[in-house]
């Protein structure tokens, strides 16, 4: 068992649900995606961050990610596990559009929020680098839907490289919160010559952070203070990410290399917080069996 603290920003939803009293059914949660990034760096393993305004899903502060769109349906050349592959490995047996959909999702939003493009000329190569103005107004019709990634990828030849992408983790928003995901979490290596950059016109902050570092200052507010806004300054990782994101930073912090990390096996557990009063206040509570 573990208890995670309610953000800040999330108590009086959290609050008024409970006065409302247990076994009120939530909103359905939409389907989402999300990519963590890593890599070595000098005292440990590091993942790329990205900040977000409001009162995503996501967190404030969390990975490169966000909702499932009606074009991810979209045909695309592909390389890689077969959807029916990828089905079984996030344990979506039987719905392969919807493992389908989630895995070009990550790819798209790892694409727009943070420039890095999986795909490449043939199954075997990836793009050396996604910068420059002609790449950004790319992004920019991604995030404001004038685009979809076929159309991005169609229009220069590219190959979804899904083989790129490894399943880690699935989270479902806890019942209380007004705006719900279920969320996929991937993770990856930046192909080479590719640098993570914001984008132009929403991105405010994103920077590789040492995960270990992150997680050992759980009651400080290191993190909040580097990302540096006025909703973030002084605040503790708990207040600014999502139970789901912890837990990832934690996993990554426990490994000893980016390849370890992506090597681990592990099985695809749905984890879903229960909101409930502890001590007086309301916190969210995580069984791990």
């Amino acid at each position: 068992m573990r208890y995670f603290e309610v953000p800040e920003r999330q108590r009086g939803a959290a609050e008024a649900w409970l006065e409302r009293g247990s076994g009120i059914p939530g909103s359905t949660p939409t389907p989402a995606s999300a990519v963590v990034f890593v890599r070595d760096g000098e005292h440990g393993v590091e993942t790329y961050l990205t900040y977000r305004p409001g009162n995503s899903p996501l967190g404030t502060v969390g990975f490169p990610g966000g909702p499932v769109e009606a074009h991810d349906d979209e045909p695309l050349d592909w390389a890689g596990p077969v959807p029916t592959e990828w089905a079984r490995r996030l344990g979506m047996d039987g719905d392969v559009s919807r493992a389908r959909r989630a895995v070009v999702a990550a790819a798209r939003h790892a694409f727009e929020e943070a420039g890095v493009l999986l795909a490449g000329a043939d199954p075997m190569s990836t793009v050396e680098s996604a910068e420059g103005a002609e790449w950004m107004s790319s992004r920019e019709a991604l995030a404001v839907g004038d685009v979809s990634l076929a159309q991005v990828l169609g229009r220069r030849r590219l190959v979804l490289r899904t083989d790129l992408l490894r399943p880690l983790a699935h989270w479902v928003t806890s019942d209380f919160a007004h705006r719900r995901y279920d969320i996929h979490y991937f993770t990856a290596v930046v192909p080479d010559g590719q640098v993570p950059v914001p984008l132009q016109s929403k991105g405010v902050w994103g920077r590789w952070v040492e995960a270990a570092e992150v997680v050992s200052d759980p009651v400080g507010s290191r993190l909040g203070d580097l990302v540096g806004q006025e909703d973030t300054v002084g605040r503790t990782v708990g207040d600014l990410s999502s139970p789901g994101v912890q837990c990832v930073l934690e996993s990554v912090a426990e490994c000893s290399s980016a390849i370890a990390f992506l090597a681990r096996k592990r099985a695809v557990v749905t984890r879903n917080p229960v909101l409930e009063v502890r001590d007086g206040r309301p916190v969210l509570r995580l069984d791990w069996s």
